[in-house]
């Protein structure tokens, strides 16, 4: 590892092994990270960063190596509790929230407001909860709604409030932008800036290079479970080498003119939650994204559209003939023909403990079923085919449970089951959200294989470049409007970022 003697690391790992059942997560894993500076932690998904970060923060036990916090041997001490002692805090992407706790208990939970006798004081959590979030910026998270109700990119604020507070000496981040828009990451880079410049030692990692690039001092890299290196400077394509050992070819598909086809999916004056008359045309082989700041009703529409919400009013025709659609399986349903990809792939899309084949075959078991029994064969050739197209990571699809698999392979059986159903209107939400440079670019890949086989897609991505460089066309909605038609292909997502701060007319009718 490439570190300067001169300077102490604030911490440290030194050997650290770590498997899980047959999964070797860690391999002679080393890592070191200094105090007042930002380091990025890099790697594909399964390459050991995250497992890496829970051993520095107590909450995996090594089964091998050192671990020094501050210069102070931790030896195989878990739990976060003597960690914090020693001035660390941590946010996760996999949130340790309490969903059925409001945003303010969840807050204060270590540090609650007691009265003389000790107990908790219930009336002062939603102040003392709202003066620590305006301290840090953020009004528009309402600390005494229950945090279930929150969208993923909110919990995550609050998640990152609760780790800022602190005033920690060493900040750790996993995946903390993987479900915020540009204006919150700009937010948190700001804080992570003002510890740094404090003194503080913060780690992160993050699959968006951009930011890894604009934000961090020093990059470490790992590939299998292991320390690749460790650099002040390093560009995306090397990156991807180093974490993958392929190279990084094209970037983003080529997007061409608006295709000519027949209309796939037509939305008239849909209205309800966030929505307040939205109307659009896909076509077949168009990908459509959809643009604008965060909770301006992106979730409202694909969650209506597919039927896991209730419209309130409004038409939806699909490839020209009306459609009543008031859950999801009238979505799925033959002759509609739409699949969902949500962006919380374990609270929404997967059910962890079952097997990949189970998870994968879920929405077309009417399909490989006669007489109410599973047709195995059937069900089989089918797995083994969505396994080889889409590259996911197993040799054991029938019986390994899908929560064993890395992120993106996660997601890339998420994206199976509905590739298995061969829906025609596929709505994409966020599907790129956590997953690793490499396979990003996979899915930019297949969503273009996709539209040229003639599939329609609605495209959202927290990151406007995505929906810039992905789409034939893009709308961007305010205020549960659309706000603007930008023609495609967008190409630069400064157009997209000023149509989202334009005002509609009529918005404060």
């Amino acid at each position: 590892m490439a570190t300067d003697p001169d300077l102490t690391s604030a911490v440290r790992a030194s050997g650290v092994d770590r498997s899980f059942g047959g999964v070797h997560a860690l391999r002679d894993a080393s890592f070191a990270a200094r105090a007042g500076e930002i380091h990025a932690l890099a790697g594909e998904n399964g390459a050991g960063k995250s497992t890496m970060i829970k051993v520095l923060c107590g909450l995996v036990r090594a089964d091998r190596g050192t671990v020094e916090i501050l210069g102070e041997p931790v030896g195989r001490v878990v739990g976060p509790a003597a960690r914090q002692r020693l001035g660390m805090a941590t946010a996760f992407q996999e949130l340790s929230l309490m969903p059925d706790l409001t945003v303010a208990e969840n807050m204060l939970l270590q540090n609650p407001p007691r009265g003389r006798l000790g107990l908790v004081s219930r009336r002062r959590l939603v102040p003392e909860a709202d003066a620590l979030l305006r301290r840090f910026g953020v009004d528009h998270i309402d600390s005494a709604a229950v945090t279930a109700g929150l969208s993923v990119a909110h919990r995550q604020i609050v998640e990152l409030v609760r780790a800022l507070a602190t005033e920690p000496r060493i900040l750790i981040l996993d995946e903390p932008t993987a479900a915020l828009p540009d204006r919150e990451v700009a937010w948190l880079a700001e804080h992570m800036r003002r510890l740094r410049d404090q003194g503080c030692c913060v780690i992160f990692t993050s699959h968006r290079w951009r930011e890894i690039e604009t934000f961090a001092d020093r990059v470490t890299v790992f590939r299998n479970g292991t320390h690749v290196t460790t650099r002040s400077r390093i560009t995306e394509s090397e990156a991807v080498r180093l974490m993958s050992g392929r190279s990084l070819a094209g970037g983003y598909p080529d997007v061409t003119a608006i295709p000519v086809g027949d209309s796939a999916l037509r939305v008239t004056d849909l209205r309800g939650g966030t929505l307040r008359g939205v109307s659009f045309d896909l076509r077949a082989g168009e990908v459509l994204g959809i643009g604008g700041l965060a909770g301006q009703g992106q979730r409202d529409l694909f969650l209506m559209l597919f039927g896991a919400r209730r419209s309130a009013a409004g038409r939806i025709a699909v490839a020209g003939r009306p459609v009543t659609i008031r859950r999801p399986r009238d979505a799925i349903a033959a002759g509609v023909g739409i699949a969902y990809v949500p962006e919380d792939r374990k609270a929404e899309g997967l059910l962890m403990p079952m097997s990949i084949r189970d998870n994968l075959s879920l929405a077309t078991l009417d399909h490989r079923s006669r007489l109410g029994f599973i047709r195995r064969g059937a069900e089989r050739g089918a797995v083994r085919s969505i396994v080889s197209q889409l590259g996911i990571g197993t040799r054991r699809p029938q019986t390994q449970p899908v929560g064993t698999l890395s992120g993106g392979n996660q997601q890339k059986v998420l994206m199976g089951r509905w590739l298995l159903t061969d829906a025609d209107v596929l709505l994409l939400f966020d599907v790129t959200r956590g997953v690793d440079a490499a396979t990003k670019h996979d899915f930019y890949r297949l969503v273009a294989e996709l539209a040229g086989r003639g599939k329609a897609v609605l495209l959202y991505s927290s990151e406007t470049e995505e929906i810039a460089r992905l789409c034939h066309r893009v709308l961007v909605l305010r205020e549960g409007r659309i706000a603007a038609e930008l023609a495609g292909p967008v190409g630069d997502a400064e157009r997209i970022v000023a149509a989202s701060l334009r005002e509609v007319p009529g918005d404060r009718d």
